[in-house]
């Protein structure tokens, strides 16, 4: 299938009029304008939240069947993809295969552009096919202008193959629209720099991919209230969080904490109902896995028991 392009169409195309004199602006007057310009992308995601709130949904329910998330796109759309895949590993604990980004050319298109990879439609297939895509994934496709061929093609190959599908655009009325189930389209409007879709429309997406990984990772116990209990501590900054984390959970003191945290050979939620159930963590770990990682769960069983 040939897409045709029409750029008058697409509003990550059209000149902002605020902007017009950009080259000629102080920069006060530049950092002024593209603050003000940042702070209409808020407003536009908020539009979309009830597509939002189905996409992690779906999302949700594909990690609870054992699926995977992958998110395909090209230039910004992958690179912000994979940014989002790479930081659910440290910071919620999931295997590098639960969450991946996948960018048209290749990691090697992360820094440099990879001619024509975007206008492939059969890449965004074969590259899923790669990664033996299933019915209990989802995939979703980024792209800023709605149209990308690559993306397109990932899409219609996941909704063969069953996969849950989600699409991200940055235009009203997308093309990529009608390749998913879950159509987000969150139009920020012109960019201060024409067509320089890494700006609002780059924020934009990384907005609502921050809402889809984290709403998920919420969604199967990687959070407990608001704090990441399944954190990786594999840095010095990252040790000294988990003990804390430990100690805002349980209310326990430093001492305590860092007790707990060694005993639970340094997996914080572990240590957080170990302190929670005053139970050793053989215990507490077959109390987490009954409650399928969930702390408060976890919790309520061992007082149901204890009961």
């Amino acid at each position: 299938m040939t897409l045709s392009i029409n750029l008058d169409q697409m509003t990550t195309e059209t000149r902002n009029p605020r902007t017009m004199q950009l080259d000629t602006m102080t920069v006060h007057e530049f950092a002024t304008v593209m603050n003000a310009e940042d702070q209409t992308v808020a407003p536009s995601v908020h539009q979309a939240l009830p597509a939002i709130e189905a996409a992690i949904q779906a999302i949700t329910a594909a990690f609870k069947q054992n699926g995977r998330l992958f998110y395909i796109g090209a230039g910004t759309s992958g690179r912000l993809g994979v940014l989002d895949a790479a930081e659910c590993v440290p910071t919620f604990g999931t295997p590098p295969e639960m969450v991946q980004g996948l960018i048209a050319g290749g990691m090697k298109a992360m820094t440099v552009a990879v001619e024509g990879a975007e206008d492939s439609q059969e890449l965004g297939r074969t590259d899923l096919e790669d990664r033996k895509l299933t019915a209990n994934d989802v995939v979703v496709g980024i792209a800023a202008s709605g149209r990308t061929p690559y993306v397109i093609g990932g899409l219609d190959y996941a909704q063969k193959v069953g996969a849950a599908t989600v699409s991200l655009a940055c235009n009203a009325s997308a093309e990529i629209s009608r390749h998913a189930q879950i159509a987000i389209e969150v139009p920020a409007g012109p960019e201060v720099l024409t067509g320089s879709t890494r700006l609002k429309a780059g924020t934009a997406q990384k907005l609502v991919l921050n809402m889809l990984s984290t709403g998920a990772m919420v969604g199967i116990g990687k959070v407990y209230k608001n704090l990441m209990v399944d954190v990786q501590p594999t840095n010095e900054k990252l040790v000294v969080r988990s003990k804390r984390i430990i100690q805002q959970a349980t209310g326990c003191d430093t001492a305590t904490a860092a007790k707990a945290f060694e005993a639970a050979n340094r997996h914080v939620k572990l240590a957080i109902v170990m302190i929670l159930t005053d139970q050793p963590s053989t215990i507490a770990q077959t109390l987490l896995n009954r409650a399928n990682g969930f702390i408060s769960k976890a919790v309520a069983l061992s007082q149901e028991e204890e009961v």
